[in-house]
């Protein structure tokens, strides 16, 4: 009787293995069903999923303008980089490259000159000796502009190439700078004599900062070259000193003799062993300022 029973009762599977989940009701008797798991591939199924993406095999073929072999994503940057090439060209020759770094250094230099202008307009306003008509000597007394003017006349003897005017305004200005006119007539002096092209005394050279001078005095002596290179060599002197020249064969100098006065303008200044010494290149003046006088 009893296993008649029991083979009768009817048992579900969940009740058979009892390990399954259970459906639960809630307070209000309603069935709360479980969520629905989600699912996720493996690394091992990710990387095939990348691998069969990027295959060329694996591209479909659906449009004809499609670039064969590369994925959507490579497709995209390529086309836009072949536009972006595009438009730089076109760019390009519209704008006119050819001379565009001339005329932007002459837009700028002409941009430049105004703001100069527009800079000296207004502090002209502020201080009158920034006019460009403005002469220093104006504000100098009586006193100092005769002896200026008196010291003038004097340098614009001495110094070749300088004007009494010229010379009167330098000498001004350090007399209003704070100098007396003895100290004034020396610093200017000194520096008009060691400008670029200036004749200078020959003692002097060892003191200018160029590797270019001009200088003045009688050859005293020639010898004999000691290379075929060198035309002539020999001593150069004035009032003041004396120094060593050389004519090189290549700058094709006219030839000095000795007792010649010459005047030599653009002459190399060299140093050898400590001393300095001056040379005649092709970019050397000579002149003979005693060459050809009709009392001669």
């Amino acid at each position: 009787m009893s296993s008649q029973n029991a083979s009768q009762k009817v048992v579900s599977v969940d009740d058979q293995f009892g390990d399954g989940e259970r459906e639960t009701v809630d307070e209000d008797g309603f069935t709360v069903v479980a969520e629905t798991p989600a699912f996720q591939a493996t690394v091992k199924e990710e990387t095939q999923a990348k691998v069969d993406a990027n295959h060329p095999d694996g591209i479909a073929d659906a449009d004809q303008d499609r670039i064969p072999g590369v994925t959507l994503a490579q497709e995209e940057r390529i086309k836009a980089r072949e536009a972006e090439l595009d438009r730089i060209s076109a760019q390009a020759e519209l704008s006119g490259q050819e001379g565009r770094a001339k005329r932007t250094r002459d837009v700028a230099a002409a941009r430049c000159a105004e703001w100069r202008a527009e800079f000296d307009r207004r502090a002209a306003s502020v201080d009158r000796a920034c006019r460009p008509d403005h002469d220093v000597r104006e504000r100098l007394s009586q006193t100092e502009l005769g002896a200026v003017n008196k010291q003038a006349a004097r340098l614009a003897d001495e110094l070749d190439g300088w004007s009494r005017a010229a010379i009167s305004r330098r000498l001004a200005q350090a007399v209003l700078d704070g100098a007396d006119i003895s100290r004034a007539v020396l610093d200017v002096k000194a520096e008009l004599e060691a400008a670029p092209g200036q004749v200078i005394p020959i003692n002097r050279i060892e003191d200018v900062d160029r590797g270019e001078v001009s200088v003045e005095g009688t050859v005293s002596q020639l010898w004999e070259p000691s290379s075929a290179k060198i035309a002539q060599v020999g001593l150069l002197e004035d009032e003041t000193g004396r120094i060593k020249f050389t004519s090189w064969e290549k700058s094709g100098m006219s030839e000095v003799a000795k007792g010649e006065r010459v005047r030599v303008r653009g002459a190399s200044k060299n140093w050898y062993q400590g001393r300095v010494s001056i040379a005649f290149t092709g970019w050397t003046h000579l002149h003979f300022p005693e060459r050809g006088r009709y009392w001669e």
